[in-house]
């Protein structure tokens, strides 16, 4: 079994717990092993949103390689599982449960031997800074040209190891994107997704290219960062935040693809008028400033965007463009996001899936009784606390989101201190919080006196056993 890493206490206790199943021998080895490997991988990203959303561009952006298809529909039709892993290889996995190697180039996209609506998923293996910390998943379109693309997506993302028999689809996390708004059915899909709005994070994409574009009377970056910030109020029940990005300067900044040529053909154009590029690039003559190729790879690296505001970086050359492609891009801002809040909540989220796992084999094992304590042992240390608190928070979503024990346990979730457990900010004396906890605390036995669900009754439970130490005001320091 592999060594756990890191000082995450979830992640440690969880090792330790799967340490002691192989322990108990037989074929609890390989089951510990299996289990294990939700455990010790990196967290798994799915991508979500419909065709043409931008998903492939994001990947390949995230990756810092283009490997993820973007054009072809054969190809953008399957899900694809990217992880990290030498030498760069690839395996479709098909319908039938067959895997099928595949030749692969690197940075390059993987040639199909089967029609998409034979194949189950993708996936590939590359060595990845990266993907050492996300393993992302790209899904096919949502409600769009195929029900094949909506099926196959719903396959990975919705059902899951029951679906695919396999953990690789499995996702502790996910990535939404959309272009102006999330529509109904957008929506509705996303609450059939396996996550809460704690390991769901938005995505407005195209931001250069928002509103009336970069020929617009205002600029569409901070323009997409202004209503990305509206749109994470209005979506707050679905999302943790929303963040505007550009998919197509994150791609080219982050993939080597911008070359000193381009850069020295772009700074060409610096002393034309704004009208003047335009028409440059509008018109086929072949007189014109750039030939009709450079103009293309130009447009399809930089969009109107970069074309029209990045001429006279270009000027100071490849390196200094591509620096100002990647900070107006958002990528960072998203990857922030990724490592840090999502990544914590996506710990939580394979920590649940890891139990409910035991439970099943707690159920269907010989050795039964020694895997139910176990597993009762697990979810009685301190350390998994919060695992109980996401699962009472996923039922009472699905129950009544709007009750008041519904938010408790999600503020309980969110906080990152003792203060913050009983919804009060990081700075408040040791005494309030305490005399807070002890408020909610006599909130909650009152409740539990008149509950309307048995998840409300669990969550009830919960709560009281989140309270009670902070009672005491030595144990909020």
């Amino acid at each position: 079994m592999t060594t756990s890493s890191g000082n995450d206490p979830v992640h440690a206790a969880l090792d330790r717990g799967l340490r002691q199943l192989a322990g108990l021998g037989g074929d609890l080895v390989e089951h510990a092993n299996s289990i294990g490997t939700i455990l010790w991988s990196p967290p798994r990203v799915v991508i979500v949103g419909r065709l043409k959303a931008g998903k492939s561009t994001l990947v390949n952006a995230l990756i810092g390689a283009p490997v993820a298809e973007t054009a072809a529909l054969e190809a953008t039709n399957v899900v694809t599982v990217y992880s990290d892993g030498s030498p760069s290889r690839a395996e479709i996995v098909g319908i039938d449960g067959r895997r099928h190697r595949v030749a692969v180039a690197a940075h390059q996209p993987v040639d199909l031997p089967l029609p998409s609506s034979e194949i189950q998923f993708v996936e590939r293996w590359m060595p990845s800074a990266s993907l050492r910390q996300l393993t992302l998943i790209d899904t096919p379109g949502l409600s769009t040209l195929t029900t094949e693309n909506d099926s196959a997506t719903r396959r990975a993302v919705i059902d899951g190891f029951e679906q695919t028999r396999t953990a690789s689809i499995d996702a502790d996390a996910a990535v939404f994107l959309f272009d102006a708004a999330p529509r109904t059915d957008e929506i509705e899909f996303l609450s059939q997704l396996p996550f809460t709005p704690l390991n769901m994070l938005g995505v407005l994409s195209r931001a250069d290219s928002f509103g009336e574009g970069a020929l617009g009377r205002r600029d569409p970056i901070p323009y997409a960062a202004d209503h990305a910030r509206v749109l994470a109020k209005q979506l707050s029940e679905t999302v943790s935040d929303v963040v505007a990005i550009s998919g197509l300067m994150a791609q080219t900044s982050h993939t080597g693809m911008l070359t000193e040529d381009l850069a020295s053909a772009l700074a060409r154009l610096g002393s034309l008028s704004r009208l003047d590029v335009v028409r440059t690039f509008d018109n086929d003559d072949v007189r014109s400033e750039l030939s009709p190729q450079v103009r293309a790879r130009l447009l399809g690296l930089l969009g109107e965007y970069g074309v029209l505001n990045g001429r006279q970086i270009a000027a100071r050359g490849a390196s200094e463009l591509n620096a100002w492609l990647m900070s107006l891009s958002g990528i960072g801002q998203l990857r922030g996001e990724l490592t840090t809040s999502i990544a914590r909540y996506a710990v939580l989220h394979r920590a649940h899936r890891i139990l409910a796992r035991l439970d099943q084999l707690a159920f269907t094992h010989p050795a039964r009784d020694h895997i139910r304590t176990l597993t009762m042992e697990l979810r009685n240390k301190p350390e998994l606390h919060l695992v109980t608190v996401l699962e009472d928070y996923q039922r009472m979503l699905r129950t009544d989101p709007n009750a008041a024990v519904t938010e408790e346990l999600h503020t309980i979730l969110r906080a990152t201190s003792a203060a913050g457990r009983v919804g009060l900010p990081p700075s408040a004396p040791s005494h309030a919080v305490a005399a807070e906890a002890q408020r909610r605390l006599a909130m909650a036995h009152q409740r539990s006196l008149a509950t309307s669900s048995a998840a409300e009754d669990a969550a009830i439970v919960t709560l009281i056993r989140s309270y009670t130490p902070l009672t005491t005001p030595t144990a909020t320091r």
